[in-house]
């Protein structure tokens, strides 16, 4: 059963412009759901519909199966379990402060004051800005409005949120810190409902995608689905996303494995196919037709790549000792990629991990865990993409920290093995403390 769905959706502005159009969909509990679109194709109007912020001309709405009411107290139940955020943070954040801000939802839900002081510095600290609860807004970096109104929806703990253009004017590190939090809301359960015309951050982060246009769903599937289509693209104005169009570019070329649907360079990277002939030395005595075991070559041509050839055929002698060979099997020799939970941060005991865990690239997920390494003078070589850019350092043999908190911690050792599992690489991942440092 889905957490919210429409029938025959339909919504017109009070001038008399068609916003929505029978507009059906089904969102499934717990997952990351995209709406994708133009400007002015109906998202956010939709998203008002989903909240009961407005009430549609036709058809109607339902959250776990039961059709909106629109009395005060059903809306007021509704807005509880259904959080909405604005594009625009300033839309949404209106108190002189960032604590009264937070702790308007609660405040008006009746909880006590002792309750609401709980979850606000809860939220706030969650987010990062704990250390913000006195500054006025308007002295507040767009990043950082966007977690006051994101926190400002958390302090409601609702079932669903939803948010208009989330990563819109934030800088690249601003925008990683607000998708790794939805991510681990996501991962606590919680259905995440976008909208977005970035199809790249829609292809790679959901589950389920839904294409607008002119106020009507024209598509909807799994991000490879609708992103595979070129003509249902084109249909809603949209381009593939750059890492399918990259794709699709090498594979004409015969350089990438056929028939896969890369979602992030990791992935991207895995698909690409190895030389089948390469450069190698060879012992004396060995002829044309030979095979050999190149792995006890390593060092000789691949010193500083995870890729060991297993065997190769000689194909062809050259002077010099060295002979062009095919390519039968190559493995892979990753390195590791720890995780440190920075809620139990201890200086010497992350200097001492770093030491003998002989750790060479360093990156931290989430405002708190930034910060706290910020304030210890921790050098992150990662700000942005960690679990991505962790993988491809671990590929290239580097040992890896990750630096973060909370949930993410399993989230990003879910992400991490996921992928081994997919790509047949083994990949050495574990949280890690004083007892567990090295391997």
């Amino acid at each position: 059963m889905p957490i919210l769905a429409t029938r025959n959706l339909k919504y017109t502005y009070p001038d008399g412009t068609a916003a929505l159009d029978g507009v059906e969909i089904e969102i499934e509990e717990g997952k990351r759901i995209a709406f994708v679109g133009q400007n002015g194709s109906g998202k956010s109007t939709l998203f008002l519909l989903l909240n009961g912020t407005l009430k549609p001309r036709r058809g109607e709405v339902l959250f776990h199966n039961r059709p909106f009411k629109y009395d005060s107290k059903s809306l007021r139940n509704i807005r509880r379990r259904v959080g909405i955020v604005f594009q625009n943070s300033d839309d949404q954040i209106f108190a002189p402060t960032v604590y009264p801000d937070v702790a308007f939802g609660p405040t008006n839900l009746g909880f006590s004051e002792d309750v609401v002081l709980e979850r606000v510095n809860h939220t706030l600290e969650y987010v990062g800005l704990a250390h913000l609860t006195d500054k006025p807004p308007h002295h507040l970096s767009g990043g950082e409005k966007k977690r006051v109104a994101i926190a400002g929806v958390i302090a409601m703990e609702p079932e669903v949120i939803i948010l208009d253009e989330p990563l819109s004017n934030l800088d690249p590190v601003g925008a990683d810190e607000i998708a790794d939090m939805l991510d681990e809301l996501n991962y606590f359960g919680k259905t995440i409902i976008i909208s977005t015309h970035d199809v790249d951050l829609a292809y790679g982060w959901s589950d389920y995608v839904y294409l607008m246009s002119d106020g009507r769903i024209i598509g909807e599937g799994y991000p490879d689905q609708v992103f595979g289509d070129p003509e249902l693209l084109k249909g809603a104005g949209l381009r593939q996303p750059t890492t399918l169009e990259i794709y699709h570019e090498i594979e004409r070329r015969g350089l990438a494995d056929r028939n896969r649907s890369p979602r992030n360079v990791p992935e991207l990277v895995d698909a690409l196919k190895p030389p089948d002939l390469m450069w190698v030395r060879v012992p004396p005595g060995i002829e044309e037709g030979d095979t050999l075991n190149l792995g006890v070559m390593h060092g000789d041509y691949a010193l500083h790549s995870p890729y060991e050839a297993v065997n190769a055929k000689v194909m062809h002698i050259h002077d010099r000792g060295w002979a062009i060979a095919e390519m039968e099997r190559r493995g892979v020799r990753a390195g590791c990629i720890r995780i440190y939970d920075m809620d139990g941060y201890e200086p010497e005991e992350l200097r001492k991990i770093m030491h003998d865990a002989d750790i060479e690239v360093v990156g931290a997920m989430g405002r708190k865990s930034k910060n706290i390494a910020e304030r210890n003078g921790v050098r992150l070589d990662i700000a942005a993409g960690v679990i991505d850019k962790s993988i491809l350092m671990a590929l290239c043999g580097k040992r890896c920290l990750i630096l973060t908190n909370g949930g993410m911690v399993e989230h990003a050792m879910k992400r991490i093995s996921d992928y081994a599992e997919k790509s047949g690489i083994e990949i050495n991942v574990g949280a890690v403390d004083l007892e567990n440092c090295g391997g």
